[in-house]
């Protein structure tokens, strides 16, 4: 009997360490895809205003967005604070309050993501609505 539950324990650490190396480095990732998707967005209006979308939906795949569900409103609040900062960098100016919203999708495969991005003067719930 001991040895049975040693192997279980054993294998419960081995899946928990797997899922944590994973998940440790999954935000690192959406983060730069974040700065990406700024930057790829970017709307020269003049000379010295440059204007980025304030409005972000990462949809995640299922599992993943399941594993994060009890953190999500802080996740989202630190992905926003480091685009702010990202965009404060390049010098890029938004239209209205900045947001990142989390949601989960059943189109991708595990430990995959997709993000969009809009530029509004409000935040509108129907802007994260389109993964839901």
């Amino acid at each position: 009997m001991g040895l049975l539950t040693r192997m279980e324990e054993a294998v419960e650490h081995f899946e928990t360490a797997l899922v944590d190396k994973v998940f440790r480095h999954e935000p690192v990732e959406v983060l730069d895809a974040l700065r990406r998707e700024c930057d790829d967005h970017v709307l020269v209006v003049s000379e010295e205003r440059r204007l980025a979308p304030n409005a972000y939906l990462v949809e995640l795949a299922g599992p993943v967005h399941d594993r994060l569900d009890s953190q999500e409103a802080g996740v989202c609040q630190e992905l926003t604070d480091e685009l702010v900062r990202h965009a404060a960098e390049r010098g890029y100016d938004f239209p209205g309050p900045v947001a990142v919203h989390l949601t989960r999708t059943d189109t991708l495969p595990n430990g995959r993501y997709r993000i969009s991005s809009a530029a509004s003067e409000n935040l509108p719930a129907a802007l994260f609505t389109a993964g839901t």
